[in-house]
């Protein structure tokens, strides 16, 4: 495994963790409805905010700070129940940033502007770096090993880069380095991305993870938020100008990702669609998934619920509660029905000659009696009737759910209302 054991993260403990969780995930459609992106539910147990939130605690960072704008009522709620254990005593801090028209009289304008609006909170704690993180992808990182590059390449900004085919780059913000990993030129979503150095099938694609000097920072978001034709977000305006006027160095995420084996290919997944949302989540029932959630020395931190065990009952031919290649959370009850290949959240409840396969149940659902059910997502909440079929009659689905390009079908308890009223 990469990272450095947290005991001995130094630079780290003079660094704060400023994570970006206002988004909205419009491309998710109704799963961001009633929360922001960040607090969709992932892996059977987590929220996606838990990944970023769980890197920082692990690579040894104990001051974090997360910005929250669109719905953030569900989000702040999962940090004050599952992150409450910072001690201000033993200088640890968390804090939660909403909104608030701080500066001026505008909600945030763009990410940079979110951390802008703040200044005068992380300047307060004196830290000597800020790592900027999006609070929307899933991934393991260790950001001390980032931290000592920084300062063993004396940068004014460190870049996480992913390492991408180079034809696969066409829709981020891509890096062209030297030999040095100097960024010299950034090109945001080009059709003929610049190779690597020595890897000219390879590209650099942005993270949207970065690391300044506190001091810096502030001093650079003051000057872009008096420029009036900025757009105030770090990968349009901010890292483009620093690139350009200031040592910007990119740090390719393989030399810091958590991998379950040294052969392993480094995991990170943005879930911003429904199909790249129900792919990672079924990542996770592979038999050895490239994001290892049972890797004790870098846990996913999160609120844990009370609830208890996961039940299979009936063993009767035809009616036999079980589940194969699938992960079951706590409170489920599995009473006469089959799983395969999915993943149930919490107090999840099936119930007898119902079948599940490649689903994403989210919590307190319930699925009635004679259900067959592939290839869904079923959000928080929502009562499936009994002798629904799903995923069999792919047209008949457009008509009555969401479906996606891939064949995913997203359920939520309107459209199940819908359906009985018709």
């Amino acid at each position: 495994m990469n990272g450095s054991p947290t005991v001995s993260s130094t630079l780290s403990r003079q660094a704060m963790a400023y994570v970006l969780a206002g988004g909205r995930g419009t491309r998710l459609m109704e799963m961001t409805e009633v929360r922001a992106k960040p607090a969709v539910y992932f892996g059977g147990k987590f929220r996606i905010i838990d990944f970023a939130l769980s890197n920082a605690l692990n690579s040894g960072i104990r001051r974090i700070a997360v910005a929250t704008q669109y719905r953030a009522h569900s989000l702040i709620r999962h940090m004050q129940r599952g992150w409450n254990f910072f001690r201000p005593e033993r200088n640890e801090t968390f804090d939660i940033l909403p909104a608030s028209q701080r500066i001026t009289d505008q909600w945030y304008q763009g990410t940079a502007d979110a951390v802008h609006q703040n200044c005068d909170i992380l300047l307060d704690y004196d830290t000597r770096f800020i790592v900027i993180l999006a609070g929307d992808h899933v991934y393991k990182m260790d950001y001390e090993l980032m931290l000592q590059q920084h300062v063993e390449q004396g940068a004014d900004v460190t870049v996480g880069c992913l390492e991408v085919p180079r034809m696969d780059a066409t829709g981020f913000g891509v890096m062209a380095v030297d030999e040095h990993d100097r960024i010299i030129d950034f090109v945001e979503k080009p059709a003929d991305p610049p190779a690597m150095p020595g890897r000219p099938d390879m590209a650099l694609a942005s993270m949207g993870i970065y690391v300044f000097n506190t001091e810096f920072l502030v001093d650079v978001l003051a000057r872009d938020a008096d420029d009036p034709n900025s757009s105030h977000d770090f990968g349009k305006d901010i890292i483009p100008r620093l690139v350009r006027e200031a040592k910007a160095v990119a740090h390719p995420f393989s030399r810091s990702a958590i991998r379950p084996s040294p052969e392993a290919q480094p995991y990170w997944r943005d879930v911003g669609t429904i199909d790249s949302y129900f792919a990672a989540n079924l990542d996770l029932t592979e038999v050895i998934p490239d994001l290892d959630l049972y890797d004790h020395s870098w846990p996913i931190w999160t609120y844990s619920e009370m609830n208890a065990p996961a039940k299979f009952v009936h063993d009767e031919d035809g009616r036999r509660g079980g589940a194969t290649s699938s992960l079951v959370a706590g409170g489920c009850v599995i009473s006469g029905s089959t799983i395969w290949r999915s993943l149930l959240f919490s107090r999840v409840r099936i119930n007898s000659y119902s079948t599940v396969e490649l689903g994403v149940i989210m919590p307190d659902v319930t699925i009635g009696r004679h259900v067959r059910l592939r290839n869904v997502i079923v959000d928080r909440g929502v009562h499936i009737p009994d002798g629904l079929v799903v995923g069999e009659d792919l047209e008949l689905d457009a008509t009555r759910f969401r479906r996606s390009e891939g064949g995913v079908c997203l359920i939520t308890q309107k459209m199940i209302d819908r359906l009985a009223n018709s």
